[in-house]
């Protein structure tokens, strides 16, 4: 019974861990949406970029003497960040601003087309074997009787919870208290209006992309260092689930995109757990459907109102 107990608790963890992560990267679906209302198609490979660039940069670090993990981290992160968002707002540029406006699904297909640029870029640029990276965050700890099973939470876990609460926090305070985020909120609320009230909209909708962008950067990072290995095609499942995740919470939703990757990286773990990893994806997919069933805007998504 207590070994069930402590099984059932690692593996709560391990869902937690990459639940987080995927609510990182499933902010970036969720304001865009909630902005202009569509799909970055192109965000999972965002994703993927900050994933090779903090490699890059730690590896670089290292190199150039600089030893110190915590400036190392650091210094990629930031170095992560701001390429990752330079991708971001070329993707707004390139693929979402000339076709603003007219058919909905003509932006779609162009997102779809950098995504698949983006991956052969990348794919090009570094190849498409795997880049492994060697653990620099080591320690855990372990609980349970010293003869049986014990559960484990690595010092890594309890970074990516950290970091995943203070991302959040700062964001949302980014949006409820400073003058771009009340601009963002005017423009989703209403993007004509905004735009006749003198608030500068592409200047809005470039800033969420980079923010959504930065944000992916940090999950890259994250996701980097916890598994240690990276290739071409890890952002398109990495941003298939994260998109998930945001519909599951109500796109356009920020605090829906937290809980549906939470509740998506727990549905996983227990399901690979429990019956076998052949089947998570079948199980959080029919999750999916069967919240959407009776409630098609997701948990915590709210009814659009058509404004006439």
């Amino acid at each position: 019974m207590v070994e069930a107990s402590l099984y059932f608790i690692q593996q709560l963890l391990n869902g937690l861990t990459i639940g987080s992560t995927y609510a990182l990267i499933a902010i970036g679906y969720t304001m865009v949406y909630g902005i202009i209302g569509m799909i970055n198609f192109a965000h999972g490979e965002i994703y993927m970029i900050g994933m090779y660039v903090s490699f890059v940069a730690i590896t670089g670090l290292m190199m150039a003497g600089i030893t110190f993990l915590p400036v190392v981290l650091l210094l990629a992160l930031a170095f992560s960040m701001f390429v990752s968002s330079t991708y971001g707002w070329a993707v707004e540029r390139v693929a979402y601003r000339p076709l603003r406006g007219g058919n909905r699904l003509i932006p779609l297909i162009s997102a779809i087309g950098m995504s698949i640029f983006l991956q052969n870029y990348v794919r090009l640029a570094q190849g498409s074997r795997d880049v492994a990276i060697p653990s620099l965050i080591e320690g855990n700890w372990s609980f349970g009787p010293a003869d049986g099973f014990q559960a484990t939470v690595s010092l890594m876990q309890v970074i990516i919870w950290i970091s995943t609460v203070i991302s959040m926090f700062a964001l949302t305070q980014f949006i409820a208290r400073s003058k771009t985020g009340k601009a963002c909120r005017a423009v989703a609320e209403d993007l004509k209006m905004a735009n006749l009230l003198g608030i500068d909209t592409n200047r809005v909708i470039s800033v969420t992309f980079i923010i959504g962008a930065a944000l992916a950067a940090v999950a890259g990072l994250l996701l980097g260092l916890y598994y240690g290995v990276a290739n071409p095609f890890v952002g398109f499942i990495a941003g298939l689930k994260a998109f998930t995740a945001a519909v599951l919470g109500g796109i356009g939703s920020i605090p829906g995109a937290m809980l549906g990757g939470l509740l998506l990286g727990v549905t996983e773990s227990m399901t690979g757990a429990y019956f076998s990893t052949e089947y998570k994806d079948v199980v959080s997919f029919g999750l999916l459907v069967l919240i959407l069933l009776f409630r098609p805007t997701g948990l915590l998504g709210k009814p659009e109102v058509e404004k006439i």
